[in-house]
């Protein structure tokens, strides 16, 4: 949701996007909640202890974390079945944690080491685990949107009941690539969910002046797709937004596109130090609309867990955290003749 811009007056970078809460918020569980803050503050341990071993050279490449974007994919996991698949483009970390895959395996791979996800071979934006129906970070920009219609034709053709969660970013929604997908999964009624995370500036370029349609919940009309903008900030209204878009594909309705509107809180990438905003801005953001703060002020204000008991829910993701790094830091590199695996797979008898 990029903001608007005076008439007659082009979009700059600096135009503020403005946060919407929605109006009909669902309630949590005291449980759910417990659950939700687990999920969404592992995620942002994780991602800022990535940021300190990229700073300290010790992850190559780009690294593009996905602080202040946590309540997207806890909130649809939340909605989800167990068999559902997920694939994304390449701020993927949290992805892959709220799948239920291994911290350990995740960082590993981000410092290209053996016990990687991917043996040390795909870093930051290329790993992938079948176990966990998690089909892939993507670094090409919108490759994972045909590739997740791909995997809704497989469930529509095997008729498993499984649904293809497929995320994109703002940026990537304006690919020619997820048109000609939208339209096949129209065509044939997959069992596709398209998550726009729309963080307002893409790479760096406000979606204001990046897009002449801001409202990404409209992006499939013309393909007879329903979808929905939501307050990707609140994973209570994220659940909510997604089960019903999950019901609608998983009865055989076809695709449904879920607009998230987010934010993220460090620049594109670990390389990006984000001159295109203000810190004002994103200061605005963390201390009004932070997904994880609200959960916590929720857990003590309505649910009356004690302050302690979240102190301890820390101090045991950060244990878990600290331990992939110990572990992604000590763990041998790759063998050379892994150059030549993982190329074809072997056909099953």
């Amino acid at each position: 949701m990029g903001a608007g811009s005076e008439a007659g007056k082009p979009a700059t970078d600096t135009d503020a996007p403005q946060h919407r809460p929605a109006p009909n918020i669902p309630q949590f569980t005291r449980d759910e909640d417990l659950h939700a803050y687990r999920e969404m503050l592992l995620i942002r341990r994780f991602e800022e202890k990535a940021g300190q071993l990229y700073g300290m050279g010790l992850i190559g490449g780009f690294c593009h974390l996905y602080i202040g974007q946590e309540a997207v994919v806890v909130g649809v996991q939340m909605a989800g079945e167990d068999g559902d698949q997920n694939i994304t483009g390449y701020r993927d970390h949290g992805h892959m944690l709220a799948c239920g895959m291994d911290a350990k395996g995740v960082m590993a791979e981000l410092t290209g080491r053996r016990g990687g996800y991917s043996r040390g071979k795909g870093g930051s934006m290329h790993m992938f685990s079948r176990e966990k129906q998690f089909f892939g970070g993507h670094g090409i920009v919108g490759a994972q949107v045909a590739l997740g219609t791909g995997l809704a034709f497989a469930d529509a053709y095997l008729k498993n009941g499984k649904v293809s969660f497929t995320y994109m970013g703002d940026g990537a929604a304006n690919q020619g690539q997820v048109y000609e997908s939208f339209n096949m999964a129209a065509l044939w009624k997959l069992p596709v969910v398209y998550i726009v995370e729309n963080n307002r500036y893409a790479m760096g370029t406000s979606v204001a002046r990046a897009s002449a349609q801001t409202d990404f919940s409209k992006r499939g009309l013309s393909f007879g797709i329903p979808g929905e903008q939501v307050d990707g900030m609140d994973v209570r209204t994220v659940r909510e937004a997604a089960a019903r878009a999950i019901q609608h594909a998983r009865s055989g309705e076809g695709p449904y596109i879920l607009e998230m509107q987010t934010y993220r809180y460090r620049g594109h990438s670990m390389s990006d130090p984000a001159k295109y905003r203000s810190k004002d801005e994103v200061s605005k953001m963390r201390d009004e609309h932070d997904p994880i703060e609200m959960v916590r002020k929720r857990l003590i204000e309505a649910h009356g867990v004690p302050e302690a008991d979240l102190k301890g829910i820390d101090a045991k993701v950060r244990e878990i955290v600290n331990e992939s790094a110990d572990f992604a830091t000590h763990d041998a590199e790759p063998d050379p003749s892994e150059l030549w695996t993982d190329i074809l797979l072997e056909a099953r008898a």
